[in-house]
């Protein structure tokens, strides 16, 4: 802890790692200093390349579970489900780590439970978020090592325009599963310094799928954060944010147990100082700290009268930013900083064996498990990027990052430590990027990039051992021999649209990712099973780096104003995978996608109807344990008003004609009962009512 404390206090000259808009409030008695906390200002000059804003959760998902859910309505990404808990986004195939997910310009929480029950988006309330924030690839170097994109979450701002006591309520219901959600936020403000407050609570049943199957999914969730600023001068600005989430009994269909409890604690401390004079134009930093607590066990599950089973583990976060911001001219920005990232995990898992070999034990058998083997993986960065607006409609951007990282395993189990040689490992990383923004006209820009990610395996491709954290049945055996999977990836896109208020407004984007030692698992016939040892498949995989892969796709959309306020919009995105290696696709890669809306936008109240159109996937990873899954189509609508001042009112049908289906990156159900191993469907129809209050 007082190594934690001394970064805390070491990087208190600094803060979060993303880009600010330059123009201050004007309204206020005092400027007030903005953290960078985004990415995406809207501007020539300072946004990167290929970038997303969505906020469309504001109106369009009125119930989501997590913050996983407000990735279902943007173009191009998909989710990885587990159950109604453990979502992760998936974009354009990348996955995990392959992502760079992070909240408010660089805070990260790192799971602790090898099954995944616990992503970074399980520690996160969804109405805190603003809007979230992509960059489509590897096309910058300043927030850490990036291979398939960024993720940036950007939580709702303090109202700085007026001064005093404020504060918001909103509660929920969801007729399937007969959830509900309750979130009180309190803020308040003076010149100098300024406090919000904020708590939820979400109470989750199972759901039934559109044949009325129910499917095991329940959770509960508390969570409460505390924000506070100080505003040194006009342009000093120093804020502490602390946050904590608990989830309780939940349920996961497809994974083989489920979260007792999982306890998560997120500090960060974040300072700026702008408008400097002279060359260095700004100095911005971040330092944060988490910690996760996870408890899983197989007490309602088929497998406990055999053999009773429960990991307790735990992943300690640390990590941080310093970046100056220098401006040698007019039109040129230049950005130079060091950033880190530290996690560290252990835990164990208690056996207590009842049955073997069909006969129950006089005297069950306890054994204990190494889940993580006290082990870590530390990455240190140094990068530099600049932003030239070298003529007056042309933007150029390119950047430069090294990453070292140093990765070991204390407390290994003797079976592990006889397949390697086990000993501190140091890599050294080297992406880079260039890509040019051309603004033709008012009607049309051009983009085009090239990018170099590079990512180091994470914890479980190195350091797992014998257990199952895939979406089959294999174990998996880490490797921490593995090398670094770089992803070269090339795009080009454009966007237009009308002068007649942008009644019309149409983009394209087209990418290719030529995947360097893209990690797999792939059997090893030399290895058994280690844990039930007579139960198939008997030989587990081992990670394993592929020669050669690809991915290459595209994302498009096209959206009309039709008389004064209706619109219609269609998004589509595709996806295609290939690993050379095996000569099949790559594993979780989703389905052609299309969605087709038609909406109204008043003043006082909005409605849309949405037709969600998937294909289905034959293009499938059969080593990774993946089956062909069907096409499917839903339809959605919802509708939203004012019912008086700072009142506001919505109401939805989810999946209104009821239909049964499954998403091809759904996991299959795992050690349930009345279940076989098929992938899970998602619920049918769902009605679900909002409202929420300003005060």
């Amino acid at each position: 802890m007082k190594i934690i404390f001394s970064v805390l206090i070491c990087t208190l000259i600094s803060t979060s790692s993303f880009s600010q808009e330059k123009n201050e409030t004007k309204n206020d008695s005092i400027k007030k200093v903005k953290l960078d906390e985004v990415i995406i200002n809207g501007k020539l000059k300072t946004d990167p390349i290929h970038t997303i804003i969505s906020n469309k959760h504001d109106k369009n998902v009125v119930q989501p579970k997590n913050v996983a859910d407000l990735f279902n309505n943007i173009n191009g990404f998909s989710v990885i489900k587990r159950g109604n808990y453990a979502i992760d986004p998936s974009f354009r195939g990348s996955k995990y780590e392959q992502l760079n997910v992070q909240y408010d310009g660089g805070t990260k929480a790192m799971h602790a439970c090898p099954n995944r029950m616990d992503p970074i988006t399980t520690h996160i309330i969804p109405e805190e978020i603003e809007k979230i924030e992509i960059i489509k690839g590897p096309y910058s170097m300043r927030y850490g090592a990036t291979f398939g994109g960024i993720i940036n979450m950007v939580s709702k701002k303090i109202n700085y325009l007026e001064n005093g006591f404020h504060g918001k309520f909103s509660t929920s219901f969801e007729s399937n599963g007969n959830s509900l959600v309750n979130m009180l936020q309190l803020q308040y403000t003076e010149d100098r310094y300024d406090a919000v407050g904020n708590f939820g609570y979400r109470n989750f049943g199972n759901y039934q799928d559109g044949s009325k199957a129910e499917i095991p999914s329940s959770f509960l969730s508390t969570d409460y954060g505390v924000k506070m600023g100080f505003n040194i001068s006009d342009y000093e600005r120093v804020q502490f944010h602390w946050r904590q989430s608990f989830g309780r009994n939940v349920l996961h269909a497809g994974l083989p147990m489920d979260t007792d409890y999982d306890n998560s604690s997120i500090l960060s401390l974040d300072y700026k100082k702008s408008n400097l004079k002279g060359i260095l134009k700004n100095i911005s930093g971040k330092a944060y700290y988490s910690y996760v607590d996870h408890l899983m066990t197989n007490r309602k599950r088929p497998s406990f009268m055999r053999t009773e089973a429960s990991s307790s583990v735990d992943a300690n976060t640390v990590g941080g930013k310093f970046e100056l911001n220098w401006q040698p001219f007019e039109n040129l920005d230049i950005f130079t900083g060091i950033d880190a990232i530290l996690v560290s995990r252990d835990g164990t898992r208690r056996r207590v064996i009842k049955i073997m070999k069909g006969n129950p034990l006089p005297t069950p058998k306890e054994f204990n498990d190494k889940v993580w083997q006290d082990s870590y993986v530390n990455d240190y960065g140094v990068f530099t990027e600049l932003k030239w607006l070298f003529a007056e409609k042309t933007l150029l951007t390119a950047g430069l990052r090294y990453d070292l990282v140093v990765s070991d395993i204390q407390d290994p189990e003797a079976d592990f430590a006889v397949m390697y040689d086990l000993k501190k490992r140091m890599e050294n990383n080297i992406s880079a990027t260039i890509s040019m923004k051309r603004v033709l006209s008012k009607k049309l820009t051009l983009e085009a990039a090239f990018g170099r990610g590079v990512r180091s395996a994470n914890m479980i491709e190195r350091f797992i051992n014998h257990f199952n954290v895939g979406q089959d049945p294999f174990e998996y055996i880490g490797n921490p021999d593995l090398k670094a999977e770089v992803n070269n990836q090339f795009e080009v896109g454009f966007k237009a649209k009308n002068n007649k208020k942008n009644s019309l407004k149409y983009s394209a984007s087209v990418f290719y990712s030529d995947l360097n030692n893209f990690i797999v698992g792939v059997v090893d016939p030399s290895l058994k099973r280690k844990f039930m040892p007579t139960v198939k498949p008997e030989n587990p995989k081992v990670f394993q780096n592929l020669k050669k892969a690809y991915r290459t796709g595209f994302e498009a959309s096209f959206e009309i104003n039709i008389f004064k306020d209706y619109f219609f919009k269609s998004e589509m995105a595709y996806v295609y995978a290939k690993n050379k290696d095996l000569e099949e696709s790559l594993p979780l890669t989703p389905p052609f996608n299309t969605r087709l809306t038609l909406g109204l936008k008043k003043l006082k109240y909005w409605a849309n109807m949405q037709y969600h159109i998937t294909s289905e996937q034959n293009e499938i990873a059969a080593s990774f344990g993946e089956t062909k899954t069907d096409g499917y189509q839903t339809l959605d609508i919802r509708f939203g008003f004012k019912p008086f001042k700072n009142a506001s009112l919505g109401v939805a049908a989810i999946n209104v004609f009821n239909n049964t289906y499954t998403n091809h990156l759904n996991f299959s159900f795992t050690n349930q009962e009345n279940f076989g191993r098929v992938p899970i469907n998602d619920p049918g129809r769902n009605l679900t009512l909002f409202f929420q209050y300003k005060f």
